[in-house]
């Protein structure tokens, strides 16, 4: 059941996570993706999570505010998706 319609949006976790899924309901293709040999599950982006993020955020004494972080996580992503060129290509633009 979603949560009532007079509760507000940061408080609705449910609704946000029905309405996130049925806007994506063509990235639920998993009979498409085994054909493509894709993975399913979470448990390889949760493992790239914590080996390209987390081991470098976590370290004793960082501290990260939100630009900062996000231009980390921008860097480190495309150093490990072999895009990195591209990634500064597109900076200098």
């Amino acid at each position: 059941n979603l949560e009532n319609s007079g509760i507000v949006e940061e408080d609705a976790p449910v609704r946000k996570a029905y309405r996130y899924m049925t806007n994506r309901l063509s990235q639920f293709n998993y009979a498409e993706a085994i054909k493509t040999n894709l993975p399913i599950g979470s448990g390889l982006i949760e493992s790239r999570h914590k080996h390209v993020l987390q081991a470098r955020m976590k370290i004793p004494g960082a501290s990260w505010n939100r630009a900062k972080a996000e231009a980390f996580v921008c860097t480190r992503s495309s150093r490990a998706n072999g895009q990195w060129n591209i990634y500064w290509e597109k900076k200098a633009a």
